[in-house]
């Protein structure tokens, strides 16, 4: 599966109507890693962030666990406003720098 179709397949699973601009004039030197049409699936989805604007309504463990059910992965975590009324991401979210995984 090529990365746009993995695009589509999101898009198809949650009613996304919205047209996407995909610019591929850009270069990118091999030296950096590999062009992003070129990428499997399986490194795509355990190297990837899924950047979501949540809606009111669903819970960030259900939309996790769509996530999770639509890709078909063991592991899906979250990470954003956990406040009942907050909607998209906050601020500090937008411009945060540093990612953490869990430590137990």
């Amino acid at each position: 599966m090529k990365f746009y179709d993995f695009i589509y397949k999101i898009d198809n699973f949650c009613y996304y109507q919205n047209p996407w601009i995909i610019k591929k004039e850009e270069s990118t030197s091999e030296n950096f890693g590999i062009y992003p049409d070129k990428r499997d699936l399986n490194t795509l989805i355990t190297n990837s962030i899924i950047n979501i604007d949540k809606p009111p309504g669903p819970t960030s463990h259900e939309v996790a666990y769509w996530i999770k059910r639509m890709l078909k992965v063991n592991k899906v975590g979250h990470g954003g406003t956990l406040e009942p009324f907050g909607v998209g991401l906050s601020q500090s979210n937008r411009c945060s720098t540093n990612w953490y995984r869990k430590c137990y």
